[in-house]
């Protein structure tokens, strides 16, 4: 048996602590409507000081961010053992060595919620073995995952495309990323007391344009386009300034060049990594952001929604964070000259870089609000809670529902095997071979099956070698088998075989099923059945309108009971052979679709 979760708790992973700084407000927002976070990572500052203001309980798990076999395995032992004893309901897990571990012992454990936040692709510019194997972690982790929650619609596209995950287990919240705190990233004027306090802090004359980055010093973020880019437009703007928010990192390291150039350039400026970047964006005339790869870059919202204007790339995520030529400028990737032309455009048009923050501005306001974003998760909590526990029902449902069709169609060929074989042998004799019919039916989800039944008909046909109509070819001993539902007795075998049910809507022919609408369509939600709520409220003196409005209503509301006042009232119906053929047809007229059936009803 699996963990008995606890209602509404969620468990949130990530594998450092500094990624917390992501889940700012979002912690407490969860709490407050109700839900039980818990934040899990490896042990840091940040894990206890987001857990102590957000006020929810924390847990330290060590977790490697690159490839480590042996910890890997402790970590994920180590994870194993908290999920059992936390018992969550749902867990969010939101960077790949988190995901794939929590997502793995969340899987063991059988978690009914395990979210796997894809916040970008790291093995989109791996080569190699490690492109292999990041692929496969990323498979896996989307493999033991209900959902996996995308941070950008061309994320989720890149995905799909690289056959990480379908696309119907894919989620895009809103129009992606996290949010933005409108009040903290607010529009600033740069010429305040608050922007020459800063210039003067870092040796930066007044009106010297600056270009602004942040992020980490690595290769993925195009530092070497950004420092190549700065150089050309040192040439026209010799005052420019390039201020760098973040640090150098081992993983994916920029080239020693470009690191020497860094440390070395006065009109560098690097304050390091710092807590609160939101003062330091009245300083930016541009943001540049030239990435091969994202999920969805925060630092774009934060620029956007101070009034600055962001120059970034066509990469994956990326793409999505601004609009092009209105709040920003999109760039090739890996292309320092385009960038140096974007970025110069909007140096030298000053106007242009207004309008582009002005519309930035607004559109954070418009569709980024970090406490819409807040409620628009919140509610995607609830619905996978309640969606896994109809899922739940509905599994030991059809348990039951299958057991006992199986038991009762075995019992019931035991007990009618005389009468069927009694049927066999008259049907041989009258009508010849084959004594059962067999006809292609669309069955659950319109998966084609053979239907079987005992032959009504003989084959009779006209001097051309076409078959007679059914009135003609229907027998004395056909009409009988039909009147008394004895013809459909061979489909117990289908239920046997899994392929029908005793109880649900009958199966029609195969070309019904591109005729439908979407509504009719749901029928096949369920087990086609010998009998359903259709026959025992008319049958076939039923139109098709009616019967595919019963037999909606049955997928809407089948239960066990349901199913046995069915069984009970078709034996009553069949006893007085109720309802076998609509007036005027031997059997029902054919369905011609909802467009044909409305011309000849307005005929």
């Amino acid at each position: 048996m699996g963990i008995n979760p606890h209602r509404n708790t969620i468990l949130l992973a990530v594998t450092s602590p500094l990624s917390w700084v992501f889940y700012q407000g979002l912690v407490g927002h969860l709490r407050t409507v109700g839900f039980q976070p818990t934040l899990l990572s490896s042990p840091g500052a940040n894990l206890t000081t987001t857990a102590e203001q957000e006020g929810v309980p924390s847990i330290a798990i060590p977790m490697e961010r690159e490839i480590a076999p042996m910890q890997d395995l402790i970590s994920l032992g180590n994870l194993y053992r908290t999920i059992r004893q936390t018992c969550p309901q749902v867990i969010d897990a939101g960077t790949p060595k988190a995901g794939l571990l929590a997502g793995l012992a969340g899987w063991i454990a059988r978690v009914p919620c395990r979210i796997y936040s894809l916040n970008g692709l790291r093995m989109e510019t791996a080569t190699g073995l490690k492109r292999s194997v990041l692929w496969l972690t990323e498979w896996v982790t989307c493999a033991c995952s209900s959902r996996v929650l995308c941070i950008s619609p061309s994320l989720r596209d890149r995905a799909v495309a690289l056959k990480i995950t379908p696309r119907e287990k894919t989620v895009v919240l809103a129009k992606g990323g996290c949010g933005v705190d409108l009040e903290r990233f607010a529009r600033k004027n740069p010429l305040s007391a608050e922007a020459k306090t800063l210039r003067h802090q870092f040796g930066i004359p007044d009106g010297a344009p600056v270009i602004g980055f942040v992020g980490r010093f690595v290769k993925d973020k195009g530092i070497r386009q950004l420092v190549e880019a700065f150089i050309i437009l040192r040439k026209t703007h010799p005052e420019l300034h390039l201020l760098l928010l973040g640090n150098f990192e081992t993983g994916n390291p920029v080239e020693r060049d470009v690191r020497r150039f860094i440390e070395s350039n006065a009109a560098v400026i690097r304050p390091g990594f710092v807590s609160d970047t939101a003062p330091f964006y009245v300083l930016m005339n541009v943001l540049a952001l030239p990435t091969y790869r994202e999920g969805f870059p925060q630092v774009a919202l934060e620029a956007q929604a101070s009034g600055v204007p962001v120059v970034t790339t066509t990469a994956t995520g990326a793409v999505d964070s601004l609009i092009d030529g209105v709040t920003g400028m999109l760039v090739p990737a890996g292309d320092s000259d385009r960038l140096a032309a974007a970025i110069g455009k909007i140096l030298d048009d000053p106007e242009l870089g207004s309008r582009m923050g002005t519309a930035g501005r607004e559109w954070m306001e418009r569709d980024f609000r970090a406490t819409t974003i807040w409620e628009t998760k919140a509610h995607f909590y609830r619905e996978l809670i309640s969606e896994k526990a109809s899922t739940s029902r509905f599994r030991w449902q059809h348990a039951g529902k299958r057991a006992f069709d199986l038991c009762f169609s075995l019992l019931a060929l035991i007990v009618l095997s005389p009468l069927l074989l009694m049927v066999a042998l008259l049907v041989r004799w009258f009508l010849g071979a084959p004594i059962l019919f067999r006809q292609e039916r669309p069955g659950f989800g319109a998966k084609i099956f053979t239907c079987l039944k005992f032959r009504t008909m003989t084959d009779a046909r006209d001097s051309k070698g076409e078959l007679l109509p059914d009135s003609r070819r229907l027998t004395v001993l056909g009409h009988f088998l039909r009147s008394s539902s004895v013809d459909e007795l061979p489909e117990l075998i289908n239920v046997i075989r899994g392929e029908m049910s005793l109880v649900g809507p009958r199966p029609l022919l195969p070309q019904y099923v591109e005729r439908y609408t979407p509504e009719q369509m749901r029928r096949h939600q369920v087990k086609p059945g010998i009998t359903g709520w259709a026959q025992i409220n008319g049958r076939n003196h039923l139109d098709w309108n009616q019967k595919f409005a019963l037999d909606l209503w049955y997928v809407d509301h089948q239960s066990f009971w349901l199913d046995l006042r069915i069984l009970a009232k078709t034996a009553w119906r069949v006893l007085r052979c109720e309802g076998i053929a609509q007036p005027g047809h031997t059997t029902m007229p054919e369905f011609l679709g909802v467009k044909a059936e409305r011309e000849e009803g307005n005929a």
